[in-house]
């Protein structure tokens, strides 16, 4: 019974979590939209010369897209990947390089 709370608790604390991460991810995908839809105006409003608003777009979509692959594709961390890091912490602790 104490076990399935643990599991309980442990999934529910994971769900949470994925869904800050989506609803964050979301946050990010709106204010993407509403600025560079601004930045695009006022390229407009100002002289349709060469479309300056596609730097801030392009590299600003990088980190939207690498947000979204965090939020939607990355796979979780493990418990073997704590442990392996933990391990390679502790052999660099006892060894380090000078």
């Amino acid at each position: 019974m104490t076990n399935d709370i643990a599991v309980s608790s442990d999934l529910r604390d994971r769900a949470v979590s994925r869904l800050k991460k989506r609803r964050d991810f979301h946050t990010h995908a709106v204010v993407f939209v509403l600025v560079n839809s601004f930045v695009v105006v006022i390229w407009a409003v100002t002289g349709h010369g060469f479309f300056w608003p596609v730097f801030p777009i392009v590299f600003w979509g990088i980190g939207l897209f690498m947000n979204a692959w965090d939020v939607y594709f990355a796979d979780e961390i493990t418990e073997d990947d704590i442990a392996r890091e933990v391990e390679r912490l502790e052999r660099k602790e006892h060894h380090p390089s000078t």
